[in-house]
């Protein structure tokens, strides 16, 4: 996608006076940012002053933002060497992750080399940075001295954001924030185990806890939002110099009627990697995940910032979907039949099990190309970003949103 970013600074004659009163030069910073294990791409000029660096957008916030599970370009039921091509850490004789994940294979935030902000290539900017970590909470988000902790060896991301504000030039930041507060990782394992164990729905007593949960969890995404507006304001940003991007989170699962596999039998589990019965995976698709974009749009309209929906971003390329297929040594990975998310292997035969329904190297790709789009359009729009039925990951596109 190509699209126009003029008109996205506001007053840039300040913008030269706003950076010669910040005192951190971007050659202290970089060297902090080296202490705090950022994940870069572009180096700042020595002795630059804050915020007139390169430009940058910068990711924070949990997996379906960090890259979990970039490792993988669909799913295939091969456990050995390549995977029909599916297992991109894959070096010809062993399996090397940080190949996809860099050293952050090692503390499992897995910030992967298709991540969203990393394939958000058409922006214009010079530097993508990744702050997110897989599993983080608006707690690892937060500053220290406003509660926030360390999270997997690594400062609170919003303290790290400074050293980033401070030594480029920040245009954007994209903020996937929630879900693990929310305990997406639980509600997965309980439906799974409701499927697989005790032939029973989960969507019941889960919705319940949701509903029980989702106003704190809310309350801590705007204040994630203020802590973010609070560290580029103390470098030296006006509310004009750069946007925030909230988005929410796409089913990895699709509806009962949208699935392959049979509902009966063993086929879901040891074929698709998708345990979930109908009514439940109705549930998750039409009811939960609606639910948290809806929320989580309230407050991006309660802080004025800029939202994208990414609900239905991976429909008909989730787990088990109709309109996809498994990747075998016929047919290849592909981004127009292949999955776009990972599967939850039963087995425990490929990869960690962390990876489990995220968007995969395919739906990264399309997260990218959602956020280029999002970029392009106004600093508080609200859109939803959907891909073209049989088109690859190039087809994302965004509407306006009532």
């Amino acid at each position: 996608m190509e699209f126009a970013v003029s008109g996205f600074r506001t007053a840039r004659s300040t913008r030269t006076a706003r950076a010669a009163r910040r005192t951190r030069t971007a050659l202290v910073s970089a060297f902090s940012a080296g202490l705090l294990g950022l994940t870069l791409v572009g180096a700042p000029p020595a002795g630059a002053e804050a915020g007139s660096g390169p430009t940058a957008i910068v990711s924070m916030g949990d997996s379906y933002i960090s890259g979990e599970a970039g490792r993988w370009r669909g799913n295939s039921l091969t456990n050995t060497g390549s995977r029909d091509g599916t297992d991109r850490a894959w070096t010809g004789s062993t399996y090397d992750p940080t190949r996809v994940y860099g050293e952050t294979a090692l503390n499992g935030c897995h910030r992967s080399d298709s991540a969203e902000v990393q394939s958000a290539t058409g922006t214009g900017v010079q530097a993508r940075i990744n702050l997110a970590c897989s599993g983080a909470t608006t707690s690892n988000v937060f500053r220290a001295a406003s509660g926030g902790t360390a999270y997997k060896g690594e400062a609170p991301q919003a303290d790290r954001l400074a050293a980033v504000a401070a030594a480029y030039d920040v245009q954007a930041v994209a903020l996937s924030i929630g879900g693990n507060d929310l305990g997406f990782a639980s509600i997965i394992e309980r439906c799974a185990k409701d499927y697989i164990v005790w032939y029973s729905y989960c969507h019941d007593d889960q919705q319940v806890l949701v509903d029980r949960r989702i106003d704190a969890v809310m309350a801590n995404v705007g204040k994630a939002v203020d802590e973010i507006r609070a560290v580029m304001g103390a470098a030296g940003y006006g509310t004009g110099d750069y946007r925030i991007v909230l988005q929410s989170y796409p089913s990895p699962i699709p509806r009962g009627r949208e699935n392959r596999y049979s509902e009966s039998g063993w086929s879901r589990v040891h074929t698709g990697g998708c345990p979930f019965w109908n009514k439940d995976a109705d549930w998750a698709r039409d009811s939960l995940v609606p639910q948290l974009a809806d929320r989580l749009r309230g407050v991006a309209t309660a802080k004025g910032v800029q939202f994208l929906d990414l609900r239905d971003m991976l429909q008909g390329r989730e787990v088990c979907a109709t309109g996809s297929r498994l990747v075998t040594a016929a047919q290849p990975p592909s981004a127009t039949t292949s999955e776009w998310a990972r599967w939850i292997d039963s087995n425990g035969t490929q990869g960690p099990v962390q990876e489990s329904m995220h968007p995969n190297h395919y739906g990264q790709l399309g997260q990218g190309r959602c956020l280029e789009l999002a970029y392009a359009a106004g600093p508080t729009s609200h859109r939803t970003c959907r891909n073209t039925p049989g088109a690859g990951t190039s087809g994302m596109y965004l509407t306006a949103l009532p």
